[in-house]
């Protein structure tokens, strides 16, 4: 057998071959477009060629406290300048991003701190009531820097050093190297999944780069936009948009507090073109007071993920000046994977059909290499008739590296060849997908997701609480909140105040339980928890 041709003398060598690696955008950005407008934050601006330089310097800084290679670097702040730069800086060391969520108790980021041995944390003064206790559980502390940005409403310092005299050690010319090989980890997330230990989901160089560049194709995101955000940076890195605005050369508008008016005034004053949010951000939106709104002259494009938004949402934000695209994703595969690609000859339907093909989730995205809706016992597709119902499986580019120190977690997600995502869906007779329940039991609260299993052993230890189920109770605000079934003990007493501030004493108060219903749970043959026949009862409460 003759040796293929195209196989000899035709090797990969520095003059045609690099790593894929997301933070290459930023250099050409500053290059390219050195005076254009980078970063908003109140009276700060920021040009990409500034922003180049101070990424430079946090890098230089993190090195010279012996940070590099595989190291792990933790950010606990809002959307603030510091947040974006770490996540386009720390890779340049070849070290890992680690974007913690702020609304995390102490003992969950003590937790991720220690898992995912962290050597530093850029901690946002205003989150030291969580990160200070949260320190304190550690045997090892890491280098802690702190953000003393304008908008912080109080809060301790907790380190040594402050991120802008960090910033002003380093060295804005510093010769960064980046990853080794594409496979290498660039960002490290947290997912609850469905116990109460979070997952640590790995992110590759390769991942983070082909999904920035998807999002800008998936979304006819052209060249200069000016994005605002309203997602937090902690989600998925922001659904790799921080990566995906350096590769643009976009404007970000930081938002430390999301709130309608301030998104208005975004709008108006910075000229503001997208924005990404789960439906909570749009319900909000289309019902914020006269006083806190403003006019605007353009179509303002807002990317939308998590719980479907009501048809009735996504009809009066059209109406309002906003065309919605609608995704959906997992921690596990970069954030946005599938998508409601829009069909022109859709445009002549009535505006509530618009709207219900609109809360579908969609096709797979550019980068995704297979999407299907499958029976999971027999790896079959079930048939694309918008009713037999499978679980969500993916395959691709844009999916983890796996689970950090957890093979038997990514063993059993990679089974058969696919992402096993834990969402139950159905494939309609034109490919697009739609979801119908997640058989993971996991609510999804203002884009936050919340595991019923946590919140259910912390009902668990209420000394009154003989059995404990949680389901998702739909929600006008916040899309779902948890709704909590309790047995209570034989002579004990509670009221549903006292078990909702058990939970509030032991857990982050986005996962407490908007409701508590006492009575005998209902189970099976077996005693297993029949939780659809709760899910129904919620819904009807």
């Amino acid at each position: 057998m003759s040796e293929n041709p195209y196989e000899v003398d035709l090797d990969a060598n520095p003059a045609n071959y690099a790593p894929l690696t997301p933070i290459g955008f930023l250099e050409r950005s500053a290059s390219v477009y050195p005076d254009r407008t980078s970063l908003v934050h109140g009276n700060r601006r920021h040009t990409w060629a500034e922003t180049y330089a101070r990424c430079r310097r946090l890098a230089s800084s993190l090195a010279a406290r012996g940070i590099g290679r595989g190291d792990t670097v933790s950010v606990m702040a809002p959307n603030v300048p510091a947040a974006y730069e770490a996540t386009l800086a720390v890779p340049m060391l070849g070290a890992v991003v680690n974007t913690i969520n702020t609304r995390l108790d102490a003992g969950t980021v003590a937790f991720i701190l220690e898992h995912g041995e962290a050597k530093a944390i850029i901690t946002d003064r205003e989150l030291s009531p969580t990160v200070g206790p949260a320190l304190a559980k550690l045997d090892h502390r890491p280098l802690v820097i702190d953000v003393d940005d304008p908008g912080a409403a109080g809060g301790e310092r907790l380190g040594d050093v402050e991120y802008e005299a960090f910033l002003e050690g380093g060295d804005p010319d510093f010769a960064w190297s980046g990853p080794d090989d594409e496979w290498d980890a660039i960002a490290l997330n947290y997912t609850s999944g469905t116990t109460g230990n979070p997952k640590g989901v790995v992110y590759a160089h390769r991942g983070a780069y082909i999904n920035a560049m998807t999002n800008a194709v998936a979304w006819n995101m052209a060249h200069h936009p000016v994005y605002l955000w309203t997602l937090p940076m902690f989600h998925c890195n922001g659904w790799c948009f921080p990566w995906t605005l350096a590769a643009v050369a976009g404007t970000g508008v930081c938002l430390r507090r999301v709130d309608a008016k301030s998104i208005y005034e975004a709008i108006a004053d910075e000229g503001v073109t997208h924005f990404c949010g789960a439906p909570i951000v749009l319900n909000f939106i289309l019902n914020a007071p006269e006083a806190d709104r403003r006019p605007f002259d353009r179509t303002v494009e807002v990317m939308t993920a998590g719980a479907a938004p009501p048809a009735a949402v996504l009809e009066g934000m059209e109406a309002s000046g906003f065309r919605i695209t609608h995704v959906y994703g997992l921690t596990e595969t970069y954030g946005p994977s599938v998508i409601c690609s829009w069909k022109p000859e859709w445009d002549e339907r009535p505006a509530s059909e618009q709207a219900a093909i609109k809360s579908r989730q969609g096709v797979r995205y550019h980068a995704l290499d297979g999407l299907a809706v499958m029976d999971p016992d027999t790896m079959t597709p079930v048939p694309a008739d918008g009713e037999t119902m499978g679980e969500v499986m993916l395959r691709g580019n844009i999916v983890m590296k796996g689970y950090l120190k957890n093979p038997d977690a990514t063993r059993e997600a990679f089974a058969g060849g696919w992402f096993h995502s834990g969402d139950l869906g159905v494939a309609h007779p034109d490919g697009y997908l739609q979801l119908k329940d997640r058989s993971k039991d996991i609510i999804i609260s203002g884009g936050e997701n919340i595991s019923s299993i946590e919140v259910e052993d912390c009902l668990y230890r209420h000394p009154a609480v003989l059995e404990a189920a949680v389901v998702a109770k739909p929600d006008d605000h916040w899309g779902e909140t948890p709704c909590a079934f309790v047995t209570l003990r034989p002579s004990a007493a509670a009221t549903e105040r006292e078990i909702i501030d058990w939970c509030r004493d032991h857990l982050a108060h986005f996962k407490c339980p908007k409701a508590v219903i006492f009575g005998e749970l209902p189970k099976t043959s077996t005693g297993k928890i029949q939780k659809f026949r709760l899910r129904a009862e919620a819904v009807g409460s």
